[in-house]
């Protein structure tokens, strides 16, 4: 559904991405490990046309992405979950949530998300429907996001590190999410540094040092692989 052939990608003239190759089949999830700088954010800018590649491909479901503005690839079924939430402080719960709404892009099986849908994956934000932004707490601002861009009806989920500052148990509910999200038919790569997250809900691991892949396998071999785990990882 989605593969990226020897991407390089650039911030003014420092080399970050430097001829990253992968691909997320269909249904699947992928996540994306590495350190802080290793280069997992500036992937996801690519994926979402916020920062191009120099060189490379971005290939979705068939067509070329990587010269495309943000909101054309967000038209063609990719939502972002953004590093940081970045929810509208201003707006309300429910402004946050129906501001982006659109229909599927397809008739294909995927889950139609509205509304009570989101309402009924975050009874909080039901709760809290009239609050603003920023009354949230971090973890229900977590929720917004990720229901935010479950109402743009996508295919495909890009999740930049959804579980980072919060709580644990927080952190084992965003794990639910994504495994139901799953459930539904979405593919996603989440960008994550949370090693047992990461573990707990993707098919396939990558793991990315310095703009590079440098492991790819299962959880279960990543998991049984503690010289990758400590150097690139430092679990």
């Amino acid at each position: 559904m989605l593969r990226l052939e020897d991407v390089h990608t650039y911030y003014g003239s420092s080399h970050i991405l430097q001829g990253v190759s992968f691909e997320v089949s269909k249904g699947k999830c992928v996540a994306l490990l590495g350190r802080n700088g290793a280069g997992k954010t500036t992937t996801i800018h690519s994926i979402a046309g916020l920062t191009p590649p120099r060189r490379g491909k971005i290939v979705y479901a068939g067509k070329n992405i990587e010269r495309m503005t943000p909101y054309q690839i967000a038209r063609l079924g990719i939502g972002l979950v953004p590093q940081g939430r970045r929810i509208f402080p201003s707006l309300t719960v429910k402004e946050n949530l129906t501001m982006p709404a659109r229909e599927p892009r397809t008739k294909e099986a995927y889950k139609r998300w509205g509304l009570e849908d989101i309402y009924e994956l975050f009874p909080v934000l039901k709760e809290r429907e009239g609050n603003m932004g920023n009354q949230l707490s971090g973890g229900q601002q977590q929720m917004l996001a990720i229901g935010r861009a479950l109402m743009t009806n996508p295919e495909f989920l890009l999740m930049d590190e959804p579980s980072e500052g919060l709580a644990p148990v927080i952190i084992e509910q965003v794990g639910e999410i994504i495994a139901k999200l799953k459930e539904t038919g979405l593919s996603i790569l989440l960008v994550e540094q949370n090693f047992f997250l990461a573990c707990d809900v993707a098919d396939e691991i990558l793991v990315m040092n310095k703009g590079t892949i440098v492991w790819k396998g299962t959880p279960q071999e990543l998991l049984a692989n503690e010289e990758i785990q400590h150097q690139y990882l430092g679990v």
